[in-house]
Formats: structure tokens, C-alpha cells, sequence
């Protein structure tokens, strides 16, 4: 945390971040590399396709290195908050569910690179949480509680899952961040926590009917005062139609349950923002971390190019005042600034996307800014 700023709170919000497979593989303690997907066996093959198309990678790197020039932005801007959603078991289980085709692990010893970033929380409401089993798991709690990490999205049973985590802010106040899966992202139904099982905070879909659950548990554990994040893991992977559910949703949130951020992610690559009565809406953050340097398919979608996302809020009452959107590339295995064209089609796309909820993007030396019509 930093020092306070009158009158406003800085967050950073990041996207899936996937530092299994290939990333644990060039960390300083890797796991056992055996894969059981249906073409790839072993997670050294990725850093293989990723040095062929961008060069070598000496290894080990250290733990900071997957952030590449992300650090330099993150030093600058010292926001109050930093949350990420962390698709990626921290486990050394072997206990792989056979059902699912991709499996995210990294070693715990490599946990450190999520805090060479300064990372407050871990939304775990994903889809690969529990790639390594109840095991795995469990090791991923463990692993971020030993580490000082909060979580918010999974437990060891549905109490644990539905708690938020709490940051606490300069000057005395809270940011809670409440995590949720929805069935759409390919978390499978039997992953949802129990008051006898562990698993994730799940909701089978996005219907407005869910919103008198979630209501309850913002209101359960809100303060006066308190700024309130709802982080969702919804949707496919690629394609940058917004289902009205996700919408509808979204806006249930900010009417119903006085949620000042909606910080929704799935999608491989990023997808439009709104702002609604104050409140970002973001309906897909992007990877902001992968392994996916030379694999090909979807190259149109340009998952390479991902957002440090930088919303300002008002910290009196959670109105944002300010949306600024850092663009990156990820190359190597880490992330690098984007070239000035690269820059340009990211600001094009977001431009594009936004203009259905009447969100505008201009590009700035560095950075992209978002602009809305006050009252929306």
C-alpha cells in the first residue's frame, strides 16, 4: 500500500494471469513438466514454441521477469490496490482431473513472482483452480496464506469461498473484493464449494435472479465507507460480442447491490468497458499472462496485446474519475512495452467496442484514456 491520496483511490485490475506450464518451467523451481493434454505432454514444449517464434530465453529468469516492463508502470503509478485473477493452480499435486484437457500448475516455491509485483489479491473463481484436484487446491491456500496474499473466490468450503478479501486502504478505508465463477467460463458445476467440500464460489449462470444472493453477501460484510469490487470469471474464451446476461448482470451489481467496480475476465483478449452510473465496467480484462507465444489459431484476435488497467476512484463515494489503460505485449514470456502501431489497433478495437455504451479511447504518450459522458 502507499502513501494516501486525497480524495481518490488508485487501483491496478490485471486479467488472467496463467504462470503454469511454460512460465513455471522457466522459474527457478519448476514442477515435474508432464502434461495430459490431447497434443502436448510436456510444458517444456511451450517455452520451445515461444523461443522459436521470439527468440531464446536463458534460464532460470528470475521472479520479477515474467513482468517485464510492467514493474516500471507499477513503480510509477503506486496504485492503492493491485488485484489480478490467478488462473493457475500453486500446487506440486499430481492429481489432474482427467475430464478437463488443460491443466495450470506452478510450483509454490515460484510463488514469489506474484509478489515480485506487489500483488494485494488473488481472485481464484476460475476455471483452473482445481486443474490439480481438492489437492491442489488446498495447496494454493495454503501456498498464498504463507505468502501474505489475499484471496477471494475459493475455499475450504462455500463460508470461506463467498468471503471477500478485505485491503485496507490509507486513511482508514476498505476495498472488498468479492469473487465469483459462472458455469459459462467451463468451471465445471462439481467445483462449487460446499459446506462439506472444497471448491469455488460458483453461480451456474449469469440471471438477474442471482443478484439477491450476491446483494446479501456485499451487505453482510460492508461498512459505511467501504468500496466494493466484484470480480467475475464469465463468458468463452474468443469473440467480442457481450451477451445483454453479462450486461444485465453487471448493472444489476451497481443498482443492486452498490458495487463500485465490476472486474470481469475469461476472455483471451480484451474486451470493451462501460461505465455505468459511475462504476467501471469491465466485461473482459485479457490474459495478462500466458503461454501462448507460437500457438496458432486466432491469431486475429491478437492475444499478445493485453492492459494494465488503472481506474481512479472517487474515495468518498467510489465514483470513477479516471480510467487509463497501459497496452503490452507479451513476448518472451513476459511482458514488454507495445509498439506505436500496436498501441494504435489496441485503441482502435477498445474505441470500437466502447462505443455501444458510449465509452471513448484516445491514445496518450504511454497509455490509452477512457472517456464517458458524466452521467452515464
Amino acid at each position: 500500500m502507499t502513501e494516501p491520496r486525497s480524495g481518490r483511490v488508485g487501483l491496478f485490475l490485471g486479467g488472467d494471469v496463467m504462470t503454469g506450464r511454460g512460465i513455471d518451467q522457466i522459474l527457478p523451481h519448476p514442477c515435474a513438466p508432464d502434461l495430459y493434454e490431447r497434443w502436448v505432454q510436456h510444458a517444456d514444449d511451450y517455452v520451445a514454441l515461444a523461443e522459436r517464434r521470439n527468440g531464446p530465453i536463458a534460464r532460470p529468469v528470475s521472479f520479477s521477469y515474467i513482468w517485464g516492463d510492467a514493474l516500471d508502470e507499477l513503480a510509477t503509478r503506486r496504485p492503492d490496490a493491485r488485484i489480478i485473477n490467478l488462473e493457475t493452480s500453486v500446487t506440486t499435486s499430481t492429481s489432474y482431473e482427467a475430464a478437463k484437457g488443460i491443466h495450470y500448475r506452478m510450483n509454490p516455491r515460484n510463488l514469489p513472482c506474484i509478489g515480485a509485483a506487489g500483488i494485494d489479491c488473488c481472485v481464484l473463481a476460475n476455471n483452473h483452480v482445481l486443474d490439480w484436484g481438492v489437492e491442489g487446491l488446498l495447496e494454493t491456500l495454503a501456498s498464498l496464506d504463507a505468502a501474505s496474499i489475499s484471496r477471494a473466490g475459493a475455499g475450504r468450503d462455500q463460508a470461506e469461498a463467498a468471503r471477500p478479501a478485505v485491503l485496507p486502504l490509507q486513511g482508514g478505508g476498505r476495498l472488498l473484493v468479492f469473487a465469483f465463477a459462472l458455469g459459462s467460463s467451463g468451471v465445471p458445476a462439481s467445483w462449487a464449494a460446499t459446506a462439506e467440500r472444497p471448491g469455488v464460489n460458483y453461480l451456474p449462470d449469469a440471471a438477474e435472479r442471482r443478484l439477491e444472493r450476491i446483494a446479501a453477501a456485499v451487505n453482510d460484510h460492508r461498512r459505511p465507507g467501504d468500496l466494493i469490487l466484484v470480480s467475475i470469471h464469465w463468458g468463452g474464451n474468443w469473440g467480442y460480442e457481450i451477451p445483454e446476461h453479462h450486461v444485465a448482470l453487471a448493472h444489476g451489481l451497481v443498482d443492486h447491490a452498490g458495487v463500485h467496480v465490476v472486474h470481469g475476465h475469461s476472455s483471451h483478449h480484451p474486451l470493451a468497458v462501460e461505465v455505468y452510473r459511475g462504476a467501471p465496467v469491465l466485461y473482459g480484462c485479457g490474459d495478462l499472462l500466458n503461454d501462448y507465444e507460437g500457438i496458432r489459431g486466432y491469431e486475429a484476435f491478437r492475444s499478445d496485446l493485453t492492459f494494465l488497467y488503472f481506474p481512479v476512484l472517487d474515495a468518498a463515494g467510489g465514483a470513477l474519475t479516471a480510467f487509463e489503460l497501459v497496452p503490452f505485449r507479451i513476448r518472451r514470456l513476459r511482458l514488454n512495452r507495445c509498439s506505436e502501431s500496436e498501441v494504435h489497433w489496441l485503441a482502435g478495437r477498445l474505441d470500437e467496442q466502447g462505443a455501444r455504451f458510449g465509452v471513448r479511447v484516445s491514445e496518450q504518450p504511454g497509455h490509452l484514456s477512457l472517456h464517458w459522458e458524466p452521467g452515464a
